[in-house]
C-alpha cells in the first residue's frame, strides 16, 4: 500500500502535510490514509456513485475530489459511524468474524475525519467552511490498565530460563524497569546503549533519554557477553532472533506470554504492554511523580499518563485515614430515654467498588 499513488491528489495533500510538516510516522499516516478510504468509500456507496451492491472493498477513492467532499454532512458522518458500530467487521481474516468496531477504534476515526476537515478549512482553506464541525466523537469507556504487583514481576523475572536465557531476561528487565513500548525495544541498536542510559526513538521519530539501573545495566552486560559470539546478520540490532537478524515484534510478545506462564501467571491477561503499564505503576508506587514519569514514558500529553494515578488506590485511602475529621463520632442523641429500647442494629453497608 502506497497512498501517494493510490489517494486522490486531495488526500494525498493532507497525508503528506502529516508526514512531512506534522511529523508524524509513517505507520501514522497509513492509518490516517485506510480511514479516509473507508470512509470515502462508505459515503460513495451511500451517495449511489457506485451500484448498490458494491463490496466496500471494491470501491476505488481515486476520483474523490473537493465537490464530493463538501457534499458530505454531519447526518453522512453519523450514518458511517453507525456502520462502524453495527456491520463493519473487526478483523477481516478472520474464520468466525465478529462485527462492530469498539468506541475507541470509532473514535480514532472520528480524529482522522476532523482533522481532515480542519485541514482543508484551516490550514489550505480549500473549503470556506467545515460541514462536519460540530461532529461529536464517541464516548470512550474507560478502564484501568493491568498491571503486574510487585511480588508478580519478581516470579516473572526469576522464571527466566531456556537457550534465550540472557536476551529474554534482559528484554524483560528492560519493559519492567524503563517502560518502553515494544516498538521502543525491538528498535533499540547497540549504538543506543550507554553506560547509564538508552536513547530510544519513541513515536513520530521524537527521541528520548531514558536512564538505566544497576539492574538493567547488569541484565544488557550479561546479553552482551552472549551476542557478541552470535556472528549477526543485523550488526546494529541490540536484540536478535534466532536467525541472527533483529527480533521481531512477534517474537517479543510469543516470548512474554512464555516466561509468564512459566511463572505460573495468566498468561491471557498480560502482554509486552502491560508490562509497560506495571513499569509506571511501580514507579508511582515508589514516589516518582507523573511529570517525570509523562518524560520516561514519551507520553506527549500528560492526561495519558494520568491514568496510573488512578491505580494509587493504597494512597487514596491513606488520605481518607488522614483526614482531620477521620476520628469524628456523631454525638450521643441527648432526647434518647434510657428506658427506650435500642433499636435493632442495621446490617451494615456493602460498599460496591467500581472502576469509573
Amino acid at each position: 500500500m502506497d497512498y501517494r499513488t493510490e489517494a486522490p491528489e486531495v488526500i494525498r495533500g493532507f497525508l503528506n502535510y502529516h508526514e512531512n510538516i506534522v511529523g508524524h510516522s509513517k505507520k501514522t499516516v497509513d492509518e490516517y490514509y485506510l480511514d479516509l478510504r473507508t470512509f470515502f468509500r462508505y459515503m460513495k456507496l451511500i451517495k449511489n456513485k457506485v451500484p448498490p451492491q458494491t463490496a466496500l472493498e471494491d470501491i476505488s477513492i481515486r476520483d474523490i475530489d473537493l465537490d464530493f467532499i463538501k457534499s458530505v454532512t454531519l447526518s453522512d458522518v453519523y450514518d458511517y459511524l453507525g456502520y462502524m458500530s453495527r456491520d463493519r467487521v473487526r478483523n477481516q481474516n478472520a474464520s468466525d468474524p465478529e462485527y462492530g468496531l469498539n468506541s475507541a477504534s470509532r473514535a480514532r476515526k472520528v480524529s482522522t475525519i476532523r482533522s481532515f476537515y480542519k485541514y482543508l478549512t484551516l490550514k489550505t482553506h480549500q473549503l470556506e467552511s467545515n460541514p462536519i464541525q460540530d461532529l461529536d466523537s464517541p464516548k470512550i469507556m474507560k478502564t484501568l490498565p493491568r498491571y503486574l504487583s510487585l511480588n508478580e514481576s519478581e516470579r516473572l523475572l526469576d522464571s527466566v530460563d531456556g537457550k534465550n536465557r540472557e536476551r529474554d531476561y534482559c528484554i524483560l528487565t528492560i519493559f519492567l524497569n524503563c517502560g518502553l513500548r515494544i516498538s521502543e525495544l525491538v528498535g533499540l541498536n547497540l549504538t543506543d546503549v550507554r553506560s547509564d542510559h538508552l536513547r530510544v526513538l519513541g513515536k513520530g521519530g521524537k527521541e528520548r533519554v531514558v536512564y538505566i539501573n544497576d539492574a538493567v545495566a547488569g541484565a544488557i552486560n550479561d546479553y552482551l557477553a552472549v551476542r557478541k559470539n552470535m556472528a549477526p546478520i543485523d550488526s546494529r540490532a541490540l536484540f536478535l532472533s534466532s536467525r541472527r537478524d533483529r527480533i521481531s515484534k512477534s517474537t517479543v510478545h510469543a516470548l512474554v506470554k512464555k516466561h509468564l506462564g512459566a511463572a505460573g501467571l495468566d498468561a491471557t491477561k498480560y502482554s509486552a504492554h502491560k508490562l509497560r503499564h506495571t513499569a509506571a505503576t511501580l514507579m508511582l508506587h515508589s514516589g516518582v511523580d507523573v511529570r517525570t514519569l509523562q518524560e520516561l514514558l514519551g507520553h506527549e500529553h500528560l492526561n495519558t499518563t494520568e491514568i496510573y494515578t488512578h491505580v494509587e488506590n493504597e494512597g487514596l485511602r491513606e488520605a481518607a485515614l488522614l483526614s482531620p475529621l477521620a476520628g469524628h463520632v456523631k454525638p450521643a442523641d441527648p432526647s434518647a430515654n434510657e428506658d427506650t429500647p435500642a433499636e435493632e442494629a442495621p446490617e451494615p453497608v456493602q460498599v460496591e467498588q467500581s472502576l469509573s
